[in-house]
């Protein structure tokens, strides 16, 4: 566990850094790096406990950002452009504040010099459209070039090579994490089961793209930030990358819209809507690798992790 430590969280103010910071706090201090365009800290207190720190500056701003660092212990770096319709309409914004953002971030640490772990946060999007039980040592597989679906994956692939060299080159204790479809309560922005949950709760109609036979792997946030606090104390994550996720909870898109309506007891109607953008239609993660290095692995199921989603929400929206 991490105990008396100062621990910088870059885009702390989304829907993992928030999570993460309310693990943190109790023993901590937290220092949050953020531009607050998906700000999920809003939604909580934490903003009022003592031991929380909020730096509004955007990561590609060398100077702020190696202000921010100075006497940290820790940096866990999720800054990036987040969500696929927002990757679409800024590739080259999506392309700089990941690899210039990181760039700075290392470069940072490194001058800082006494870094306890550095944790880039990487996706499972670098594995491509197909990606069925991949490994960490698997070949990443890149979509065409000027393909903006696929700048985000390219930059982070990027940044997973820059950070493991900064420990090769100077032994700055990096590792990076590849995260697989997380959710849960207060999530923000566009992911799938934010959006299935929130009209599922109104009884809108829920939009599936396709055939919705895509298949995903869905990891509840508790078990993410589980994995990220095991990667900050675990020597043996030094200079490695990890898959986090939950491949015993996966399923079709069209099935997970299913098991949303039945859970919140909802009236929506599921629409198949054309969707004409390269898509990945195959993502299932093994972890093995999390498991045997970290002592990882997700206990929570999908059932359980969507209705505590469902139950938060509820409680949010004042729905019955």
């Amino acid at each position: 566990m991490v105990k008396g430590a100062t621990v910088l969280i870059t885009g702390g103010a989304g829907f993992i850094g928030t999570a993460l910071c309310q693990r943190l706090l109790d023993h901590n201090r937290v220092r949050v790096f953020d531009n607050l365009r998906r700000n999920a800290l809003s939604a909580t207190n934490l903003e009022q406990n003592k031991n929380l720190e909020v730096v509004l500056g955007d990561v590609r701003d060398s100077q702020a950002l190696e202000k921010a660092i100075d006497g940290v212990d820790y940096v866990v770096h999720m800054a990036a452009i987040a969500g696929v319709d927002t990757v679409l309409k800024n590739p080259v914004t999506t392309m700089e504040v990941a690899m210039e953002g990181t760039s700075n971030a290392l470069r940072a640490a490194l001058k800082q010099g006494n870094i306890k772990r550095f944790i880039d946060f990487s996706t499972s999007e670098v594995f491509g459209a197909y990606a069925f039980r991949v490994r960490e040592a698997d070949v990443t597989s890149l979509g065409a070039v000027g393909e903006a679906r696929w700048t985000y994956a390219v930059s982070k692939l990027a940044t997973e090579h820059l950070a493991h060299n900064y420990w090769k080159q100077y032994q700055v204790p990096t590792c990076s994490i590849r995260p697989f479809n997380i959710y849960g309560p207060n999530q923000i922005g566009e992911g799938a089961i934010h959006a299935f949950v929130t009209r599922a709760i109104a009884g809108e109609t829920i939009a599936v793209h396709n055939n919705g036979d895509q298949i995903r792997s869905w990891c509840y946030i508790d078990d993410i930030v589980e994995g990220i606090m095991l990667a900050m104390v675990r020597d043996e994550a030094i200079g490695q990358s990890f898959n986090i996720g939950n491949p015993r909870s996966t399923v079709t898109i069209y099935h997970l819209a299913q098991m949303v309506v039945q859970l919140a007891e909802s009236r929506s109607q599921i629409r198949f809507v054309p969707w004409d953008f390269p898509d990945v239609e195959l993502r299932v993660p093994d972890v093995r690798k999390a498991e045997n290095l970290l002592g990882f692995r997700a206990i929570v199921d999908l059932d359980d992790g969507l209705q505590r989603t469902i139950q938060w929400y509820r409680k949010k929206l004042g729905a019955r």
